[in-house]
């Protein structure tokens, strides 16, 4: 078999051999990927180190949704929507094969609401300009009924039909990390960052480096280094300066799982306004249904959040409330957490809903650059931002940002979702090869799942993928979408792996316990 470019042996070979790296940057979530493909792509010598795996974090827990942000036009933050309405349409564009244009619509129960959120659509496509993905329409109680076979009737004026995208978060992450690697990046996960190299000025020109695998360390020289660790910005902020204060505070929001018979239709519903003054989305997902989310301020932060009951029951009583079909805990089929990287209010205000949602970029004393704040769609403004304001540090030589129309890995122009396998774009014919050459690879992970061992097989070679919970959390969604089913899946991804990795069965043993322990935080 040819060596694969992604090929953790093949990186960690660059990691070694390179000795002045232009840009580092800590964190693989949305933000870092999205620094690590603006800079390699820009000529800067790239890399990124992620202490688990790509978007294990927030970034693999979203709602799912591409959008401009409709509840931030209610707060009167014009602009963050423009820029997040304009990246939508990129996204678009350069992740045809991820992104997709998905129907929302919300039920008014009387007619002020029915006004004031078809005026305030109208302004929301307006924003959009030439990027718009269609226009909102105010739709009869009947059509509404018709369109959403589960809402309930009673006191139902009638809806708005507005549009905005859709997307799968992690597989993004792993396609903008492969997208990084084929334009020259090294980007690696399980490598940990431990501490920061500084120069005699006190200036920050590298970082310490674990490997988590191989147990070595590394030192690392960088013209800039970048901060983009979400939740976990504080402790580098600390390896910097120990006396650093807390920049962020965490901001839980948790999503339900539900079989598609909650939600038959194509369309998703938006519920503007519910008892703790948000937003609540009910959106198609992988032939599921994504519920959510919440917002809970919390004083610490994990790498696996737990649910609060609290959210738990504020989520199906909301939607108990819109829906016919009653939902119920036992029909929850996998459950998740993520937590925000909220920007710390100044004011100890406890109103996550009036904390930025819009990114902010600090510049520490030792030069040390962090990104904070954002979300999913303007990773690439982020990214943007973050390389320009090093440049007008001085730190880089200038160059002109090059992602607006760069295509990421797997793009494909039709897309045919009826196949599973199209969220990987152009990489789909690939993994039928595979099958094809070893039918035995078509077979399923699980009989509820359409999920096949070929892609796990895919997913070693060519996505970086180190453990089952790297693949049957990140690369195919299987503990998002029914934690029940994943666990049962575990001992064959971990029989694939192993075969793989060249791994024996003490390695299969631990790592079926480790996924167990994790996905059983997944089911209610």
């Amino acid at each position: 078999m040819a060596v694969s470019l992604y090929q953790r042996e093949t990186l960690v070979e660059q990691l070694q051999t390179t000795k002045n790296w232009d840009v580092i940057i800590i964190g693989g979530g949305a933000s870092g990927l999205g620094i690590a493909l603006d800079s390699v792509t820009r000529g800067y010598k790239t890399l990124l180190l992620e202490q688990i795996d790509f978007a294990k974090g927030t970034s693999s827990r979203s709602t799912k949704l591409v959008h401009g942000g409709v509840r931030y036009l209610a707060q009167g933050n014009i602009d963050l929507v423009r820029e997040a309405l304009y990246e939508r349409g990129l996204m678009l564009k350069n992740a045809s094969h991820l992104v997709s244009n998905q129907s929302f619509i919300i039920p008014n129960y009387n007619l002020w609401d029915s006004l004031k959120y078809t005026v305030g659509l109208k302004l929301y496509d307006f924003l959009a300009g030439k990027l718009s993905f269609g226009k909102s329409v105010g739709i009869s109680k009947t059509t509404t009924t018709s369109r959403l076979t589960t809402i309930k009737p009673d006191k139902l004026k009638g809806g708005v039909v507005y549009h905005d995208g859709q997307f799968d978060d992690s597989r993004l992450a792993v396609n903008i990390a492969q997208t990084s690697i084929e334009k020259g990046a090294t980007i690696l996960n399980y490598c940990k960052v431990t501490g920061l190299l500084k120069d005699d000025e006190g200036i920050v020109n590298g970082v310490i480096a674990h490997d988590i695998e191989t147990d070595k360390s590394y030192k690392l020289n960088a013209r800039v280094v970048i901060n983009a660790t979400g939740v976990f910005t504080d402790e580098v902020l600390q390896m910097d300066d120990n006396k650093a204060k807390n920049i962020v505070r965490p901001s839980q929001g948790i999503h339900l799982v539900l079989d598609k018979s909650f939600l038959p239709g194509n369309d998703a519903i938006m519920i503007p306004k519910t008892d703790d003054g948000r937003v609540l989305f009910l959106v198609p997902w992988h032939d599921k249904v994504v519920v959510g989310t919440t917002d809970t301020l919390l004083d610490s932060h994990s790498l696996e959040p737990k649910p609060l009951e609290k959210e738990v029951d504020f989520i199906i009583d909301t939607a108990n409330r819109y829906l016919n079909k009653k939902v119920s805990r036992k029909d929850v089929l996998s459950i998740f957490a993520g937590l925000r990287p909220l920007a710390a209010p100044k004011d100890n205000s406890e109103k996550t809903k009036e904390i930025s949602r819009s990114h902010k970029i600090i510049v520490s004393s030792s030069e040390l650059i962090t990104i904070t704040g954002g979300k999913w769609t303007t990773y690439r403004r982020m990214a943007q931002d973050t390389v320009n304001k090093a440049i007008s540090l001085g730190k880089l030589p200038n160059e002109i940002c090059k992602t607006k129309d760069q295509l990421i890995h797997g793009a494909l122009e039709n897309v045919d979702r009826s196949n599973h396998l199209y969220i990987y774009g152009t990489d789909q014919v690939h993994i039928e090869k595979l099958i094809k050459y070893e039918p035995e690879l078509g077979e399923k992970l699980h009989p509820k799942l359409d999920f096949t061992k070929a892609e796990v097989v895919w997913a070693v070679r060519n996505e970086m993928s180190r453990t089952i919970e790297d693949v049957l959390a990140r690369r195919v969604r299987m503990l998002f979408l029914d934690a029940r089913a994943a666990i049962s899946s575990a001992p064959l991804v971990a029989e694939i792996l192993a075969k793989e990795l060249g791994k024996g069965k003490v390695w299969e043993r631990q790592q079926i316990d480790d996924f167990t322990a994790i996905a059983k935080q997944y089911v209610l």
